[in-house]
């Protein structure tokens, strides 16, 4: 993807990505979200949502990307945003940029992070694909989000979660005053 810095380490379950991340997500608890980035592309605007999503949480960087139907990777600290992206040198293609402007992480900046939880797809209908998929769920006093699968790219899904998320908290979370 010409991101700097960025060799995504994908897992998939809930056990892998708990065992390998799960303490380092229930301790950005109590930190603020200071910033986040995504990738857009200049000519339209539009959010590029096959590259990570970048959360800023008091100078402790989260990099989240869902690969394909299942596969999660999260890294910290590793991705450079200040850095341009390279390697989309046909005349034709979009020119991707970091960007800090997104209406639905927007009003989550200088919040302080309550608590991280790993949610876990469990649909109704057993001929859904993405069942089994997880997703990292962020809290916060004033609501919440989550950095979801879209099907071999990421999603973000504001407000309360839909019933067929299961959440499996992380732990680590600071009580609301």
């Amino acid at each position: 993807m010409g991101i700097s810095g960025f060799e995504p380490t994908f897992l998939v379950g809930l056990q892998a990505i708990r065992d390998e991340h799960g303490q380092g997500l229930a301790a950005l608890g109590g930190r603020r979200l200071t910033g986040f980035a995504l990738v857009r592309f200049i000519e339209n605007g539009d959010w590029y949502a096959d590259c990570p999503v970048v959360l800023d949480f008091d100078g402790v960087q989260v990099e989240i990307s869902h690969w394909k139907f299942d596969e999660l990777s999260i890294s910290w600290n590793t991705i450079d945003t200040a850095a341009a992206i390279t390697g989309w040198e046909e005349d034709d293609d979009p020119t991707p940029v970091w960007s800090g402007t997104d209406e639905r992480l927007e009003p989550f900046v200088g919040q302080e992070l309550r608590e991280v939880a790993l949610l876990v797809w469990h649909p109704s209908s057993r001929d859904d694909m993405a069942g089994g998929t997880v997703a990292v769920e962020f809290v916060f006093d004033r609501g919440r989000f989550c950095i979801a699968n879209g099907l071999d790219e990421n999603s973000i899904e504001v407000g309360e979660a839909l019933p067929e998320w299961v959440r499996h908290p992380l732990g680590g979370g600071i009580q609301p005053d």
